[in-house]
């Protein structure tokens, strides 16, 4: 019997011991693999990270494979309509700055981040806003779609007019700006908005591009203006064009300042205006135009710590027979940047 028992009691000890060691060399194999495949993605983001497809006595890459970044940003924007037709007036319109605050991080030209806006948080505005961007040496896109409520100002037209509170008028609108730089090889956008390259000697390029805004402009309901009961125009507007960019280098190397613009000429569009439920079509005039605007400065205080300011504006000049709109979006920001 007692035999018995110490059979059982070493069954039960070998059984213990061979589930423990299969569970570890499982647990081992599940490390080692994600080793593996950790390993592989770093290879490829190495590989593709220092491919050279530009010329490196003009660019580069920063050595160190992770950057870390805090940015605060501020933008806003500027309505402004003229009215030359029957009844002559004028109104400028603007939204509340919306500030954030951004934290960011990239591996290997691999970037995630997040924002917050403060003023959003407190319930102090509501706007919303979300921004897009993508740049290489060769091409690149900025995309900012906006939803704003906070657009307050003067406005007149013939013997009606007076001051516009927020939240009577509703703004939705998406705004499109791409480019495409012919001297992509010596020439680095992102060295300039994303410090992802490094621009080592002075270049520019020229520049061909596409520009989209569309959206639309509408009373809320939630607030009346004297004489305002409904109102909504609809605007879209496509642009081709050229530009220039450039990039001066100085300091040995430690400063970057870049300025850049890129006007599109109008050639297709659709928009209307609709007044107290009396509809017009807008026929814009030719030419009309959309204006990309680019301008950053880096400073390298050395190999791992940088500080960069840029500022991003869109400018539309759009007039038919009888309104002129002109719409400016613009955003500035200003990061510090650490390279690990």
């Amino acid at each position: 019997m007692n035999n018995m028992k110490r059979l059982v009691w070493i069954g039960v000890l070998l059984a213990t011991v061979c589930g423990t060691t299969f569970a570890q060399t499982k647990k081992e194999r599940l490390i080692e693999k994600k080793k593996e495949v950790k390993a592989k993605v770093d290879s490829a983001l190495t590989a593709r990270y220092f491919s050279v497809k530009y010329d490196t006595v003009y660019i580069g890459r920063p050595t160190q494979p992770l950057t870390l970044k805090v940015r605060t940003s501020v933008s806003g924007n500027e309505f402004k309509i003229k009215s030359h037709g029957e009844e002559h007036g004028n109104g400028t319109l603007k939204s509340d700055h919306k500030a954030t605050l951004n934290l960011g991080a990239s591996w290997r030209g691999l970037t995630a981040g997040v924002a917050v806006n403060p003023a959003h948080l407190s319930g102090k505005n509501k706007d919303f806003e979300i921004n897009l961007n993508a740049y290489t040496n060769r091409y690149g896109l900025d995309v900012v779609y906006q939803d704003t409520r906070t657009l307050s100002g003067n406005v007149r037209f013939g013997d009606w007019g007076g001051h516009l509170d927020k939240d009577v008028l509703r703004m939705k609108m998406i705004n499109i700006n791409g480019y495409y730089a012919f001297n992509g090889r010596k020439f680095s956008y992102p060295a300039a908005f994303t410090q992802s390259y490094i621009q080592k000697r002075s270049a520019g390029s020229w520049l061909a591009g596409f520009s989209y805004m569309g959206g639309s402009l509408k009373t809320t309901g939630h607030k009346t203006m004297e004489g305002l009961s409904k109102y909504r125009v609809y605007v879209g507007y496509f642009g081709l064009g050229g530009g220039y960019g450039y990039n001066w280098v100085a300091l040995r190397g430690r400063l970057l300042m870049h300025i850049s613009a890129l006007p599109t000429v109008v050639i297709g569009n659709y928009n209307n205006v609709k007044l107290n439920d009396e509809r017009r079509d807008m026929d814009t005039k030719f030419p009309n135009f959309i204006l990309a605007e680019r301008g950053a400065v880096v400073y390298n205080f050395s190999e791992k710590w940088f500080v960069a300011g840029t500022f991003v504006a869109t400018n539309s000049l759009l007039d038919d027979d009888e309104t002129e709109i002109n719409f400016t979006k613009w955003r500035g920001q200003l990061s510090v940047g650490m390279r690990l």
